[in-house]
């Protein structure tokens, strides 16, 4: 048995936030974590993803998975260096990816849901939480739900995002038109300049509607929905006959957990046109994670895919950042460093 005392920070929810996360939401425990027995790992976090997933966690309202349980230690994926281990498949060293939670070690038995990465790595630690990881498997995911053809207008939301970026380079590359909302000139101009999209949407300018009506000249046929709320009611009013829309995240609503919301306000034009949502949650679909890691690794090795980090420093900062994703202040990929790799 270990004989090393491992004291851990980690984050246990104390109540449910109503709004925004407040301070008193989330509580900085320091707890003595127990020896480890045969068949488990300690693992030391590297880096934590931070999801707009983590918000609607919190809540209890009704979603696609239990909601954290008030005391719990905040549900979160990361990535870890193996520091001790008593597990044949986890020697010291190796570099791990899954649901660390959020805390600085983690104790790794046969039922965490934790798996080692491949060694040596073919990518940058970090892409696999972004481009070849849980975000950029969404984006491979979910675009093939709804069959997309060359010569297709897509649309996406939130396209700066971890997601959203992946998405439309996935639709250039097969062929599709690309239209990107985002937030601000400087993100509109990345995404036309560097990431290869057609067109951008600035969705804090006075005429983005408009802007939505001049790059979709020819309507919508894929609609790939991260946001909701005033965006999604706009794009179902240019959506094509029998278009699609792929519903990934409602990100605008998920500070309205526990509180009225109207709802959409055109969701009638899916009758209109006969359109079809498909709501899907990447974790449903197992089967497909090799098979779309090795695309977009594919596509990352060619060059054909580009992807942005925000990258913040410090554990105890992780609940101040995760208001990043609601406000727009990141690009491509948020994540917390929380230490540094042993080698």
């Amino acid at each position: 048995m270990s004989t090393t005392t491992v004291m851990n920070r980690a984050f246990r929810l104390r109540q449910r936030p109503v709004g925004e996360l407040a301070e008193g939401d989330l509580e900085l425990v320091e707890e003595e974590l127990p020896p480890l027995s045969d068949g488990e790992a300690l693992v030391r976090t590297l880096y934590l993803s931070l999801d707009p997933t983590n918000r609607l966690w919190m809540s209890d309202m009704r979603q696609y998975s239990d909601p954290v349980v008030i005391g719990e230690v905040m549900r979160g994926i990361g990535i870890g260096e193996v520091i001790e281990s008593r597990r044949d498949d986890m020697p010291v060293g190796s570099i791990v990816s899954g649901y660390t939670m959020w805390q600085e070690h983690c104790i790794a038995g046969p039922e965490t849901a934790l798996a080692p990465l491949p060694s040596p790595l073919p990518a940058p630690m970090t892409a696999f939480l972004g481009p070849i990881g849980h975000t950029g498997i969404t984006a491979y995911v979910g675009l093939s739900f709804v069959d997309p053809s060359p010569g297709e207008t897509l649309v996406v939301s939130a396209a700066c995002g971890a997601v959203g970026q992946i998405v439309g380079q996935i639709a250039k590359a097969r062929g599709l038109r690309a239209v990107g909302i985002a937030g601000g000139g400087e993100k509109c101009r990345h995404l036309l300049d560097d990431l290869g999209f057609d067109a951008a949407i600035d969705r804090h300018a006075p005429d983005w509607r408009e802007q939505l009506a001049a790059a979709t000249p020819d309507g919508i046929d894929i609609d790939f929905e991260n946001v909701g709320g005033a965006i999604m009611d706009e794009v179902f009013m240019h959506l094509n006959f029998q278009a699609r829309v792929v519903l990934c995240g409602m990100i605008s609503q998920y500070d309205n957990a526990g509180r009225d919301w109207m709802g959409q306000l055109n969701f009638g034009q899916i009758l209109m046109t006969r359109a079809t949502v498909k709501g899907f949650i990447v974790s449903d679909h197992p089967e497909m994670f090799e098979e779309a890691a090795t695309y977009l690794a594919g596509l990352l090795a060619e060059g054909k895919l580009k992807y942005d980090e925000t990258i913040v420093d410090g554990f105890e900062s992780a609940p101040a950042h995760l208001r990043k994703l609601f406000t727009g202040e990141n690009t491509g990929k948020l994540l917390v460093r929380v230490a540094e790799p042993s080698a």
